[in-house]
């Protein structure tokens, strides 16, 4: 059979027409009705009719730095200068010691009245300062500023997500979203054959 090649190709070019005519025709109803098809399936958009959020109460420890003032106490010894008196009995007791004895008791006996005389110099400088009102001690105050660190509690709302009610085409759905969708929400419409 001899066919005319300008016949194959007329009929091949009027099939490619049909098909490529027939899919916008497809698609095009599928997006008349709201919906979209991509690899994963299909999807339109449902109504919400409410999103309510789920609350959750947490407890807040909040540090706070409080200060206050206290009087602190110390004690000044108030110590006078018997440098003088002890010197002074140093050297009398020592002149004393030296008068006795001979040789090497004699150094012993210098020894002696020096340590001696000092003792006693010493003693009677504090005893005048004692009469004098210059030994004894003194007791000062002086403020101090104190600090420490306490928690405050407190309850705080967190909100952990939100129930959502929509519904899609007349039907009432509920499920729980991280976020309040609006006025609509993007559903995946599931589309099988019946069996």
């Amino acid at each position: 059979m001899n066919r005319k090649p300008w016949i194959t190709t007329l009929t091949s070019a009027v099939v490619v027409s049909l098909a490529l005519a027939a899919t916008p025709a497809v698609a095009g109803h599928a997006y008349a009705v709201g919906k979209r098809h991509d690899d994963q399936g299909v999807y339109a958009y449902a109504r919400v009719l409410s999103a309510e959020p789920i609350v959750r109460y947490v407890t807040v420890n909040t540090p706070v730095r409080e200060c206050w003032e206290e009087t602190r106490y110390y004690t000044v010894e108030n110590r006078p200068n018997t440098a003088g008196g002890t010197i002074l009995g140093a050297v009398i007791g020592g002149v004393v010691g030296h008068q006795f004895g001979s040789g090497s008791g004699n150094d012993a006996a210098t020894v002696a009245g020096t340590l001696i005389g000092a003792a006693v110099g010493n003693d009677v400088a504090k005893r005048r300062a004692y009469s004098a009102g210059n030994y004894g001690s003194t007791r000062y105050a002086e403020p101090v500023e104190r600090c420490a660190t306490n928690y405050q509690s407190h309850q705080e709302e967190r909100i952990e997500g939100y129930r959502v009610v929509y519904q899609f085409q007349g039907q009432k759905y509920a499920t729980r979203m991280p976020y309040d969708p609006g006025e609509r929400i993007r559903v995946r419409v599931d589309v099988r054959p019946a069996a």
